[in-house]
């Protein structure tokens, strides 16, 4: 499948790694529609895109599950069909369990996982009646194995795995196809947004994360997986070897403790 020429809605288009999706999509001919919560940045990331004509904003709030029906009603009026929505919306943590309140896994989970699960079949009936379409769904290396101080965003990403593999079964005979994303560690400000255990954001990179592979380059290895169709994909460094070892729960257990940065 080649991307070139799609329309592909974008959540957390506004920073990281939406934005970068954005510009080289932009320069690939694709037909953007782009979401987050923040309309000024959402508008910023439309200004520095090559073909602006060709790009809309529709602001969006992953944990207001009730609007889905109605901004996917939008998002169809701009072009008249979507071809791929790019779950990419969400948000990390940084705290140890016993220090979490559980508002803050609550809003994890309505985040990452439910708002995305909200939109995506709120989006699944277009998909089936114009016979196809593509669901791409940024997990993490931490959906397929945990780590110290993501307790809940191990969770969500968990869950994630588990809904979109069963949406892949049920409507393969439709032409729906499914791609995970799984990055591992990403120069982004995803470490600085993450939630701490009382819901504040952190506020500080982590070193590992400023230490990751250039968003950019995220970016391309990551539409190269979705034109390969790939059911799932792991993105990053050395850190992506530890998937192969997730049938070795007590190694892969040592690893990550042993390998833990903050």
């Amino acid at each position: 499948m080649k991307i070139d020429e799609k329309i592909v809605w974008i959540t957390g288009a506004s920073s990281g790694i939406g934005e970068a999706l954005a510009y080289q999509l932009d320069q690939q001919n694709c037909k953007l529609i782009l979401s987050s919560r923040n309309e000024m940045e959402l508008r910023r990331v439309r200004e520095n895109c090559n073909n602006k004509n060709n790009i809309e904003t529709l602001v969006l709030d992953l944990s207001d599950f009730s609007s889905m029906n109605g901004k996917v009603k939008t998002a169809m009026s701009f072009f008249g069909s979507i071809d791929i929505l790019i779950n990419n919306g969400g948000i990390s943590q940084r705290s140890l369990i016993i220090d979490t309140d559980f508002d803050v896994h609550k809003k994890l989970i309505d985040v990452n996982y439910l708002g995305t699960v909200a939109l995506s079949t709120a989006l699944l009936p277009e998909f089936v009646k114009q016979k196809g379409g593509k669901f791409v769904t940024v997990s993490s290396l931490m959906g397929k194995f945990g780590s110290p101080y993501r307790s809940g965003y191990c969770g969500a990403k968990h869950a994630l795995h588990g809904f979109f593999d069963v949406l892949r079964m049920e409507h393969e005979k439709d032409g729906i196809g499914v791609t995970m994303i799984c990055p591992g560690f990403v120069n982004t400000n995803v470490a600085k947004n993450a939630l701490t255990g009382d819901g504040s954001s952190q506020n500080k990179q982590d070193t590992a994360t400023q230490n990751g592979m250039h968003v950019q380059k995220f970016a391309r290895k990551m539409i190269k997986a979705i034109e390969r169709e790939k059911y799932e994909a792991y993105i990053g460094g050395k850190e992506t070897l530890a998937t192969y070892f997730r049938i070795l729960p007590k190694l892969i257990h040592k690893i990550v403790l042993n390998s833990t940065v903050r």
